[in-house]
């Protein structure tokens, strides 16, 4: 019976944790309001986990796109067709690489910061404090984070997708020498608006939000110790990545 019973337990909590998590998020929504505050807190988060991400998001961006083109002129020469590496290197980006990977590098960089962040406020006290004041801790701390990872994550997205196509531009036009009114009205003809554009824009406002609530989520409820708050960017990692690629499955199957 006990064997049993933990058996339940274990197929049990991530179902529990799911709903908890939902219902988390639904009090967050509900705490918007049209304020003054909650907009200079919000630009600010902005601030500190987009804006500053931007860094890392422009060199892993520029690389990848080398990396993008290296492969796709390898693999489109032994089929005649290395015009077509920047039709090949947009698909890929705008689709996929662009939003994946930037999500990934998002919860790496602001996800953890936040979780991090909103885990030694639990640790010290903070929260209880605004609780015992009066100010719900849920529309302080958690919210603004939360619009900020939706907000600032398509506009990483964009700038990943910009840095890699200079990448790109970088390694096939003035390294392997392929001509520039070619790749550039490949790509231009190429990319549909609606269909691969747009769908990255999607994708990455989603992959946005569950990276934000995850962080914010966790931070929450972190155990207010050391070990917790370590804990607690830890699993904001792990389940942001595995979340973020279901995702992308569930979106692209929805999209294509």
């Amino acid at each position: 019976m006990p064997k049993d019973r933990s058996k339940r337990n274990a197929f049990l909590a991530p179902i529990a944790e799911t709903g908890h998590c939902g219902v988390f998020l639904i009090r967050m929504l509900g705490s918007i309001r049209l304020e003054r505050e909650l907009l200079i807190s919000t630009l600010q988060q902005i601030y500190l986990i987009g804006a500053r991400s931007l860094v890392i998001i422009m060199i892993c961006g520029f690389f990848v796109g080398m990396v993008l083109s290296l492969q796709a002129i390898n693999a489109l020469q032994l089929f005649g067709a290395s015009d077509q590496v920047s039709l090949l290197v947009g698909k890929t980006l705008f689709r996929e690489l662009g939003p994946v990977l930037t999500a990934l590098l998002f919860a790496g960089r602001a996800g953890t910061s936040v979780a991090a962040e909103i885990g030694l406020m639990k640790a010290t006290s903070q929260i209880e404090a605004m609780e015992l004041m009066a100010i719900d801790p849920v529309q302080r701390i958690a919210l603004p984070r939360f619009l900020a990872g939706v907000v600032s994550l398509p506009l990483l997205t964009a700038m990943f997708n910009a840095f890699a196509v200079i990448g790109a531009v970088v390694f096939s036009i003035g390294v392997m020498g392929l001509d520039p009114g070619i790749f550039w009205s490949k790509l231009q003809s190429g990319i549909l608006f609606s269909k691969d554009f747009m769908g990255g824009v999607w994708k990455s406002v989603v992959f946005g939000g569950i990276v934000s609530l995850i962080a914010v989520y966790f931070g929450y409820y972190a155990k207010p110790t050391g070990e917790g708050v370590g804990t607690a960017t830890t699993r904001t990692v792990v389940l942001s990545s595995v979340l973020v690629l279901i995702f992308d499955f569930i979106m692209t199957s929805l999209l294509i």
